[in-house]
């Protein structure tokens, strides 16, 4: 075979190997902005159509959304606002992975350390956080404080979860090949639980990132005390029919936990890599 032939026949592969990753990314691309397309007529559609002129407050459409809420003069108050409940996220999910992972490491290393721990978890996930409201603002005052422990019992469980289902996933025949070698315990978890583990921690972060926010914002629906963040904000605009304003507070609350969300996917591809995704398919 000459190697003018050998040449062709890789420039082909390679062409073809590439053409469907390009029409993937492509579509990664164009799938959510056709569905955003599609909600933003939507959105136009039921404020002009559905809703008469004098209801139209109920729904504002999103042109006046950008214009009045997101660039109007309340702006600079809302991106502070936001600030300070990113602040009360981001430290309450820190703290929570935290707690999390050596709340399930220690459960992991004995049967009966899950049996005689894993019910408060569960406990944990099932109390109604708006009943232990008063109780945290007794306890913790109206602050950051309290509103961080709250953002904490949200984002726990799932942290909790994940990475004792990941620690406990580690396959078999490693486990007997460790054991072979009378491997400590401790090295087992730095060598082959936590890495084994690290898809399913990353999951787990992913969901609690999430909900740390909705924690912040519930935090400052009741504790109304000291710098407002986004949450206080959305209850003023509320009581004030402030629509346009409401509307642009919820979307940056929303944009937040994408933005926390995208960064912990992001994360766990550079640590993790991409064998596990392909490794999956």
């Amino acid at each position: 075979m000459s190697v003018e032939t050998v040449t062709a026949a890789t420039v082909s592969e390679s062409v073809v190997t590439t053409a469907p990753a390009r029409t993937f990314k492509l579509r990664t691309v164009f799938a959510p902005l056709a569905v955003l397309a599609m909600v933003i007529g939507a959105w136009y559609l039921v404020t002009y159509t559905v809703l008469a002129p004098s209801r139209r407050f109920l729904m504002p459409p999103p042109h006046e959304v950008v214009t009045e809420g997101l660039l109007g003069p309340g702006a600079p108050d809302m991106w502070e606002a936001l600030q300070r409940t990113a602040t009360v996220a981001c430290t309450g999910l820190v703290i929570a992975v935290v707690l999390g992972i050596v709340w399930a490491v220690l459960m992991a290393q004995a049967g009966w350390a899950e049996i005689a721990l894993f019910p408060y978890a569960v406990v944990l996930q099932c109390i109604p956080i708006l009943a232990l409201v008063p109780l945290i603002g007794f306890w913790f005052g109206f602050g950051f404080t309290a509103r961080v422990f709250v953002c904490v019992l949200i984002a726990l469980f799932p942290v909790v979860s994940n990475t004792l289902f990941g620690l406990k996933s580690v396959d078999k025949g490693l486990r007997e090949l460790f054991a072979l070698r009378a491997t400590g315990r401790m090295t087992v978890l730095r060598k082959l639980e936590f890495p084994a583990a690290m898809p399913a921690i990353f999951a787990g972060v992913r969901i609690s990132a999430g909900l740390a926010v909705v924690g912040a914002i519930v935090g400052d629906f009741f504790f109304k005390q000291g710098d407002p963040g986004i949450g206080i904000l959305i209850d003023n605009y509320r009581s004030r029919l402030q629509s346009p304003e409401l509307f642009a507070s919820i979307l940056l609350a929303s944009g937040l936990g994408v933005v926390v969300f995208a960064f912990f996917s992001w994360l766990s591809r550079r640590l993790v890599g991409a064998w596990y995704d392909s490794a999956r398919n």
